[in-house]
């Protein structure tokens, strides 16, 4: 499809290039300009001028302009959307180099006319050495020409986007009218979830616990300024008391047990987030067998999600089904659900896509000097020759 608009519009500019003498010359600029729109409609800036970048602190300033409770809900939009048209992705499960305390997995995808690429680590231990947990960037790029359409960090867009991902799935699974959230696991994406359920499902009241107080009490004190009822527990069990929609985002990497059966009511939901590589999992299987299951991408999180633990006849359904209507989500108030949320390339694409549109309507990025750019792009030695001296070369006579 792309192929033939290129050949055509080349067929075009080729008339206009050969006939425009006949034309006034402001319909002529009418036509390029137009031309112009259809190639370079992904792009923030012209390929030759640089390739847009999106810093932490530019992504937090561009954040706080739109308020993250705005942000939240336009990603959720962008990612229902996304999720409808799920068949135009070229989907693959993500490439992971595991090691014994981490993982660092390349998570690419495209529609065919945008791709994108992840590059996204997970390293638990990285808290004792002061470092991040996750640190992560992605690159957005225009499928017809390769070129590379903007970088961004993705520390905090991955976060963005796996709250706006739980709170849109919980939109479809969770009771209606749910107003109790709990966090088992108050990390660096335990804000973001508290928020993203605030502004999609109205949720008001957070019950928090973690191994580590400290952690849920810095979750405490930065959602203090959002009208949120925000309680400290105790226990996961306590934790879990009058939750309607529970989620788990713990970050060790290990088989655990964080919620047993036993624990767990019919009637509520369960976003279980934290288990994101092989041998970590934080649901006891028991649960898993009495709940319906909901999963992005089936390959990957065959390998990745909690489901890891169950046979491979186990039966579970990918969520954009639901969103198409080709399957029911929840069916009944009594119903047990469980996303078993792993993060998929294609809601990395959404978040690139988001942000780049965002920064179009800002009008304020910055550019790296990622590309060549000389004159003729066959003679790439040229840029070696342009950032020195200029030298002639030496010629020998020949007796």
């Amino acid at each position: 499809m792309h192929s033939n608009l290129l050949k055509n519009n080349i067929i075009c500019m080729n008339f206009w290039h050969f006939n425009c003498h006949l034309w006034p010359i402001n319909l002529f600029q009418l036509i390029y300009l137009v031309i112009k729109e259809v190639f370079m409609s992904h792009f923030i800036a012209e390929p030759k001028q640089g390739v847009p970048f999106v810093s932490v602190q530019a992504m937090a300033k561009l954040i706080n302009k739109v308020g993250i409770e705005n942000v939240l809900l336009e990603l959720t939009q962008r990612l229902e959307h996304d999720f409808a048209r799920w068949e135009e992705f070229d989907k693959s499960p993500r490439y992971a180099a595991h090691s014994p305390d981490g993982v660092i997995e390349l998570m690419p995808v495209s529609d065919g006319k945008m791709f994108s690429c992840k590059y996204v680590n997970g390293h638990p231990k990285n808290t004792f050495k002061e470092l991040q947990t996750v640190a992560a960037f992605g690159i957005l790029s225009d499928v017809d020409s390769g070129y590379p359409v903007m970088i961004s960090e993705m520390c905090l867009l991955t976060a963005l986007r796996t709250a706006a991902t739980s709170a849109l799935v919980a939109k479809y699974l969770a009771p209606k009218h749910s107003t109790t959230l709990t966090l088992i696991g108050n990390g660096a994406q335990s804000e973001f979830q508290a928020l993203a359920f605030k502004a999609v499902l109205g949720i008001t009241h957070i019950r928090l616990y973690d191994i580590d107080k400290n952690a849920s009490q810095k979750a405490y004190n930065n959602l203090s300024g959002y009208g949120l009822n925000v309680t400290l527990c105790n226990s996961a069990e306590e934790a879990v008391q009058g939750a309607n929609i529970i989620t788990t985002c713990t970050a060790d990497k290990k088989n655990a047990t964080i919620l047993t059966s036993d624990m767990i009511p019919q009637g509520v939901h369960l976003n279980a987030i934290g288990g994101d590589c092989p041998g970590k999992t934080e649901l006891d299987s028991k649960l898993l067998t009495r709940a319906n299951v909901f999963v992005e991408y089936e390959p990957q999180t065959r390998i990745e999600g909690e489901i890891q633990q169950m046979s491979e006849t186990f039966a579970v359904t990918e969520f954009h089904k639901v969103i198409n209507k080709q399957t029911p989500g929840r069916t009944s108030n009594n119903e047990l659900t469980i996303f078993d949320g792993v993060g998929f390339a294609s809601e990395d694409f959404t978040a690139l896509v988001y942000i780049k549109d965002a920064l179009v309507a800002a009008g304020e990025f910055e550019l790296l000097d990622l590309i060549t750019q000389q004159a003729d792009p066959r003679n790439l030695f040229s840029v070696l020759n342009s950032t020195q001296p200029s030298k002639t070369p030496k010629q020998e006579q020949v007796a």
